[in-house]
């Protein structure tokens, strides 16, 4: 399977961006699809993730601004940013995982001007 995220770009702090996740190829059962993100200079952390019952979770500093949610059907994963800030900015990766199986997307550039 191959995962191809898209729906980076340049945002004004306060805009909005919805990055999309979309998988290809082979069927992959994954049992979490998550967002990571690498800021310049720093480590990539863990921003968001949904479990395959639905239950969602997200780093501290982005609750009740982004937004994770999945279309199986489309095969895609979707991250909704809103009010968005300076720290935002990085190289947003998809990660799925099942059974210790991970897939990983290129990434895709968000980068937040002040």
């Amino acid at each position: 399977v191959q995962l191809q995220a898209s729906g980076g770009g340049l945002v004004q702090a306060g805009g909005s961006l919805r990055l999309s996740c979309a998988a290809s190829g082979r069927p992959f059962s994954a049992s979490v699809r998550a967002w990571h993100r690498q800021a310049p200079g720093k480590e990539r952390e863990l921003v968001a993730r949904i479990f395959g019952g639905g239950t969602t979770d997200y780093v501290d500093s982005v609750k009740g601004r982004f937004t994770i949610s999945r279309d199986i059907v489309k095969k895609t994963v979707y991250l909704q940013m809103n009010d968005l800030k300076p720290e935002d900015t990085g190289v947003y990766y998809c990660h799925w995982m099942h059974a210790g199986s991970h897939v990983w997307g290129k990434g895709t550039l968000v980068t937040v001007s002040s």
